[in-house]
């Protein structure tokens, strides 16, 4: 009995003793956490393996005196060491938390008809609620309310052209209440829900046709300003395109009406600088509008890449979403979607094709 006890003793004895006290260092408290908001951070790398890993690997524990932090993994790679297979570190920067927003967007998008809170996404996707909001503005550029926001007002929109009345679109959209409903839509409309049933229905949209620069030119506008300029080949085109985004609005040619508008965009195509009074009436999301509205600041015959314009609105990670909001652009040469290019100074995208492009920067900078 009494050799059993010696034995258990130093059995006991011969196993590695790791103790978790509280410690002032931030990223090994992080470790033995397994704080996953600190992930794509940093990554550890134990010598007594040869492996690095994310901080909240779910293996065991290290040493403390057998960790060293690196702020990538390349680095980690570099000093020898190489990947957990079973946390893949490799996988939690910008692609790894893209794939996470990408499916906060799908369940936001399956769940619009109930409130889709901070919190309720928090526990969805095991995030805190910080770390959720940080990741998701810096991916999209738009908080997951202002998506759910924006995937309802699409949802509304489309129920309301198909000829849906406005209570049924209203809740079948998700909106909870026709007071919020009003409240969200008389910005974003820029109409009562009820005129722009069944895309704008008796509402009147005027335009006019015109020779430019860039060949034919088309002008719409509602009571508020002007909603649509589009550019094609032929009048035909353009009347389609317009009829696209009104398919039962009154649409009516009124070439004296519209003249001072057009004689004032076809200045600023000959190399004139726009009039900034020129009122507009735009349906956007949160993020297109600061987009837009920083594409209005950038000086005449100047360009900014889409990076550029990223930074400039507080979002350095969402350059593709500013390429987005660049090409739904409804009202080309007032808001100056031309001005963007592509960090190696090429012309990059243009929802009129890359020689209109080419033909308007040429014009600015004669």
């Amino acid at each position: 009995m009494e050799t059993m006890n010696t034995d258990a003793i130093l059995t006991m004895e011969m196993q590695p003793k790791i103790e978790h006290k509280p410690t002032t260092d931030p990223q090994w408290q992080a470790v033995l956490n397994r704080d996953a908001n600190r992930d794509g951070e940093f990554v550890f790398a134990v010598s007594s393996t040869g492996v690095y890993c994310r901080p909240s690997c779910p293996s065991r524990r290290p040493r403390r005196e057998n960790v060293m932090f690196f702020s990538k993994p390349q680095d980690a790679e570099h000093a020898g060491y190489r990947a957990c297979l079973r946390c893949r570190p490799q996988a939690t920067g910008a692609g790894r938390q893209t794939e996470m927003v990408k499916a906060i967007c799908r369940y936001i998008e399956q769940h619009l008809d109930e409130p889709v809170t901070l919190q309720r996404l928090s526990k969805e996707f095991r995030q805190s609620p910080f770390h959720l909001q940080r990741t998701f503005k810096a991916v999209l550029g738009v908080s997951p309310r202002a998506y759910a926001d924006s995937c309802r007002m699409k949802q509304f929109k489309r129920d309301l052209q198909a000829g849906r009345n406005v209570t049924r679109a209203m809740y079948d959209a998700g909106f909870s209440s026709s007071s919020r409903l009003y409240e969200r839509t008389s910005a974003q409309l820029g109409m009562t829900p009820d005129t722009y049933r069944r895309g704008a229905i008796a509402a009147p949209i005027r335009y006019t046709f015109a020779d430019s620069p860039l060949g034919r030119m088309l002008i719409a506008a509602t009571d508020k300003g002007i909603c649509a300029i589009q550019f094609a080949d032929t009048d035909e085109e353009l009347e389609q395109g317009l009829k696209h985004e009104f398919p039962f609005a009154n649409r009516k040619r009124d070439d004296a009406a519209m003249n001072e508008w057009k004689v004032s965009l076809l200045h600023q195509m000959a190399g004139q600088k726009l009039n900034k009074a020129l009122p507009l009436d735009i349906q956007a999301t949160a993020f297109q509008r600061r987009v837009w509205a920083y594409l209005q600041s950038i000086p005449f015959g100047a360009t900014r890449s889409y990076s550029q314009v990223a930074k400039a609105i507080g979002q350095p990670t969402a350059s593709r979403a500013v390429a987005r909001a660049c090409a739904t652009n409804p009202v080309a040469v007032a808001i100056p979607c031309h001005r963007v290019v592509r960090e190696s100074g090429e012309m990059g995208g243009y929802r009129w094709g890359i020689e209109r492009k080419k033909s308007l920067l040429a014009i600015e900078n004669r």
